[in-house]
């Protein structure tokens, strides 16, 4: 992913009042997963080769935005 989208995501967790610990169980991965994945380094969850060139090809650009009515399963 983006230095956009990983900001977002810093950005909403700090919004939820959760740290990476929480989404790593909120997720099911490990807590060195969710720190790797949002520091962007080695294996940070890039766009597979096919979706990346997709997007390239037709000018596009991914983005992150909350859900309408933003759901609280992560809080629960």
């Amino acid at each position: 992913m983006n230095e956009e989208i990983r900001a977002k995501v810093d950005a909403r967790l700090r919004e939820k009042g959760l740290s990476r610990a929480d989404l790593a169980r909120a997720t099911g991965k490990t807590p060195q997963a969710i720190t790797r994945a949002l520091n962007g380094g080695k294996d940070s969850g890039s766009a597979p080769p096919v979706w990346a060139a997709i997007l390239e090809a037709l000018d596009l650009h991914l983005t992150v935005e909350p859900e309408k009515g933003e759901s609280k399963k992560a809080n629960s």
